[in-house]
């Protein structure tokens, strides 16, 4: 079993991107680990020397090609891995340039709130369902 300070600690930002018409946008993970399959919000590793939104900038023109413009903070979510934790901020984002792409060979779908299905999700994003439902 892994000690506390074996375990890796990660800091992620993660856009959720809503549409006009309220839908949500989701990304499928492509990792070959216990993952692979399941869906999430877009965003990645902060890095070192960059804000949250930075990062989150950095990360939606990585994977979706997209330029951010408006973005705000919608909540923040710690949860524990077996072999990390991570540590996410979720901006929910409402206006960007260029239409969302999988640059990376990921799929993606839009979903409306009430749709969204948690058991699809990285079990780290389960609160945003939540929090999207009760806005």
């Amino acid at each position: 079993m892994a000690r506390s300070a074996d375990i890796e600690r990660v800091r992620v930002a993660a856009g959720i991107l809503r549409d006009a018409d309220g839908c949500i946008l989701i990304t499928e993970r492509l990792c070959d680990g216990p993952f692979s399959g399941l869906w999430e919000f877009p965003g990645g590793k902060i890095g070192r020397g960059e804000s949250a939104r930075q990062a989150l900038a950095r990360e939606l023109a990585e994977e979706l090609g997209i330029e951010l413009q408006a973005a705000q903070h919608l909540m923040n979510v710690c949860h524990d891995y077996p072999d990390r934790s991570v540590s996410i901020e979720f901006f929910l984002v409402t206006d960007w340039r260029n239409d969302p792409a999988g640059r990376e060979g990921q799929r993606l779908r839009w979903v409306d709130v009430s749709s969204l299905d948690a058991t699809e999700l990285l079990p780290a994003d389960l609160p945003v369902v939540e929090a999207l439902r009760s806005l």
